[in-house]
């Protein structure tokens, strides 16, 4: 079975990068949201689209953590984004 893509939503959706910071305005809630460095290592991904296990495999090896406690931020910061909207699954 093929992983969905996941993707940031486009519309009403800004952000900028900021000293390994993304920062971000969700013009449709108005809402402010700041991601920290690893938070940015997947935002950047998502905006291209990627899937879960593209974006713990990002994780993984940018900051040579673990794999299994790269799945678990991921989850963590996925549901995150899903839970505030901002996020599109393919």
């Amino acid at each position: 079975m093929t992983e969905p893509v996941l993707r940031l939503r486009s519309d009403g959706l800004d952000w900028r990068i900021v000293d390994d910071e993304a920062v971000i305005l969700d013009a449709e809630r108005s809402a402010y949201n700041a991601t920290n460095a690893s938070g940015t290592v997947l935002w950047r991904r998502l905006h291209d689209g990627a899937t879960r296990s593209e974006l713990v495999d990002a994780l993984s090896t940018c900051f040579a953590i673990d794999r299994l406690l790269a799945e678990a931020d991921v989850d963590a910061f996925l549901s995150d984004l899903r839970n505030r909207g901002l996020l599109i699954e393919s």
